[in-house]
């Protein structure tokens, strides 16, 4: 049975810690870049939400949410989480995950989700790990896809987006077996990245 408790995770120049408080500021900046609150397909906080978003994030029985930091710069540039923890079955999913438009497209979402699968995987013995989004965020699908995750299916009607609407679920996930290729292959891709 797992268990998930707040920890420091770094790798290629990105570190994740534990979110607090402390990360309001460097969260507005990061969100500033792009307003990344104005897309209806995220949970970007917007300027004035950003202290109740971590206290949210932090009260959750389920989740550990993490700052994204930029190791050389000591900058905040996003957030992700595990949530949906499910000890009995050794089961987390990664979400909740955004970052400064100028981070978009670059290694930093690879980094990130090789420390939080590594950890998962071969730290924690997860079984599974599952990942989501919203039917309409195109690049957060093809993002998910590209580090070869097994698409689930499709929740119609699941959960609420922030104008009020609501969203059909696009589940995805990685079992334990598939790991070891998954994690070779980001590997492969980021020395590509560093090449280039």
């Amino acid at each position: 049975m797992i268990r998930v408790d707040p920890v420091t995770l770094e790798f290629n120049g990105v570190r994740l810690e534990p979110l607090g408080l402390h990360h309001a500021d460097g969260l507005r900046t990061a969100a500033a870049d792009g307003e990344l609150w104005n897309l209806r397909i995220t949970s970007v906080p917007a300027p004035e939400e950003t202290e109740r978003y971590i206290r949210s994030a932090l009260e959750m029985d389920n989740r550990v949410a993490f700052a994204v930091i930029d190791v050389a710069g000591g900058t905040v540039i996003g957030a992700t989480s595990y949530h949906d923890i499910m000890p009995a079955i050794d089961r987390v999913e990664i979400g909740w995950t955004w970052y400064a438009r100028s981070r978009q497209r670059s290694h930093v979402n690879t980094s990130c989700k090789l420390l939080l699968l590594s950890h998962a995987f071969d730290t924690l013995g997860c079984a599974v790990v599952g990942l989501r989004t919203d039917n309409f965020n195109h690049a957060s699908q093809a993002a998910i896809e590209r580090l070869g995750a097994k698409k689930d299916g499709v929740i119609r009607h699941h959960a609420l987006r922030r104008d009020g609407t609501v969203r059909d679920t696009v589940m995805y996930s990685i079992l334990r077996g598939e790991w070891p290729e998954i994690k070779s292959q980001l590997h492969y891709r980021l020395s590509r990245h560093s090449e280039s």
